[in-house]
């Protein structure tokens, strides 16, 4: 538990002593109240009260009902009324401290709390603001590290391109390379069918020259 909680808390329950210690003291014809120094103290006084007025309701119906026998009633009725009455200030006499150390403790502990949400009050803003600017460093991290996947997804996408347009005019080249070699085989095959064909015509206007 925090030290500046416990010592709140401490001084509030001296304070409250002190004013049930002051309260107490009443003319000496009157009995001093019994002060509970302690929650627990205090609790079982409250239930020690409370079963001294069970038991004088209890005594006060056995003793009602035992009047009704008597031939006095109404005196003895009058006597178990005021045993009664006399029970119950004496329980009140016993709670009634106890209640008020209660009720002051919680005040004690309620004013202890404050004053350590208002202690730490700054810590804990820091703490969020520290929170909230790992929060945004994060954010900014994992948003760099997505376009620089973008990025690296773009150059990957324009290598192939770069790659395929390669790939396509060397092709073409070949092709175009290809089809030159092709025409030049034609040509020198048209030339060597058309020479064939001239030299086929030649010898038999030979021949007949020979003949005549």
């Amino acid at each position: 538990m925090p030290v500046c909680y416990l010592l709140v808390r401490t001084l509030l329950f001296a304070t409250l002593l002190l004013s049930q210690s002051l309260w107490a003291q009443t003319p000496a014809a009157a009995p001093a109240a019994e002060i509970p120094q302690t929650l627990e103290e205090a609790a079982q006084q409250r239930a020690r009260a409370e079963q001294m007025r069970k038991d004088a309701a209890q005594r006060y119906s056995t003793d009602a009902a035992a009047c009704y026998k008597k031939f006095l009633v109404n005196d003895c009725l009058d006597k178990a009324k005021k045993a009664h009455t006399k029970t119950i200030l004496e329980a009140r006499k016993v709670d009634n401290p106890a209640r008020d150390f209660q009720r002051e403790a919680k005040r004690a502990d309620a004013a202890a709390k404050d004053a350590q949400r208002a202690a730490e009050a700054p810590r804990r803003a820091a703490d969020q603001e520290q929170q909230g600017e790992s929060y945004r460093a994060s954010e900014a991290a994992k948003a760099a590290e997505r376009d620089k996947k973008t990025d690296a997804k773009a150059q990957e996408a324009a290598a192939g391109r770069e790659k395929a347009a390669a790939e396509q005019s060397k092709r073409a080249a070949k092709q175009q390379q290809r089809a030159k070699k092709d025409a030049e085989r034609a040509a020198k095959k048209a030339k060597a069918d058309a020479k064939a064909a001239a030299k086929a015509q030649a010898k038999p206007t030979a021949a007949g020259a020979v003949a005549n």
